[in-house]
């Protein structure tokens, strides 16, 4: 049976000693129903799991002593950064989740023309604060030993400017409209250079106006097709992703 993870804050973890206290430790005494006896894995950011035996169970605190630790594999290069013009928020929580779960390094949130939300002031920090819950979250399960990071919200405009300042990086511009290139000819090309990042833009329900399309023409990045029929966004983020794996034998 696979051992249960958890993401903790570093100074959770003293030395071999493990003190879990708030919600966490509600979780595993109430929710998991764990005893003195059992074991877990947590993990902290430091690329290592390390494995837990409870020592005590208080009504407030939950402590522990470190087994052993392994190493966690890093994310293999190139990084893969979605840089996401912002829909529906039920549809960036959802994007978020399976964005941890393959690999993803990094979401660039942004607005558009035809985001949901028009003015980066629309994202609340209760929702920025949301989905970094929803990232550990998506962790724990999946296992991976690093928080995947989610950048500040900002416009199409100052990213597309960020991302001609970068070195190391391509960038991949799927488009339901015209376009010449398809994905997996463009990833052959990407797979002969030695890249540290990967960055692909999806646009949100709306897609992108005439006018962005040149604005990503001038940064570099001409349309690429993912084929016949048009994806919603949740799709797009799953299918590109995965085609990028896929392609670069990861």
């Amino acid at each position: 049976m696979a051992l249960r993870r958890f993401y903790i804050d570093r100074e959770m973890l003293h030395g071999e000693q493990l003190r879990l206290t708030g919600d966490l430790f509600h979780h595993v005494r109430d929710v998991c129903r764990f005893g003195v006896g059992d074991q877990f894995e947590v993990l902290a950011g430091d690329g290592q799991a390390h494995l837990i035996e409870i020592q005590s169970v208080t009504n407030k605190e939950i402590h522990g002593r470190q087994l052993s630790t392994r190493a966690v594999p890093a994310l293999a290069k190139p990084h893969i950064v979605l840089a996401l013009s912002v829909p529906k928020l039920p549809k960036v929580d959802w994007i978020i989740e399976k964005s941890v779960e393959l690999g993803v390094a990094e979401i660039r949130p942004f607005v558009s023309e035809f985001s949901f939300l028009r003015k980066v002031s629309e994202l609340s920090e209760n929702r920025l604060q949301r989905w970094q819950k929803l990232v550990q979250g998506a962790t724990q399960q999946s296992g991976r030993g690093e928080l995947m990071k989610i950048g500040q919200p900002t416009t199409l405009t100052k990213l597309l400017e960020e991302f001609n300042r970068t070195e190391g990086i391509a960038g991949l511009f799927p488009y339901e409209g015209e376009a010449q290139v398809k994905l997996a000819e463009q990833l052959q090309e990407l797979k002969q250079k030695n890249l540290d990042q990967i960055w692909v833009f999806v646009g949100s329900e709306g897609g992108f106006s005439p006018s962005e399309v040149a604005l990503f023409a001038g940064a570099g990045l001409p349309p690429v097709s993912l084929g016949d029929q048009i994806l919603r966004v949740e799709t797009a983020c799953l299918a590109v992703v995965s085609v990028i794996k896929y392609e670069l034998g990861r």
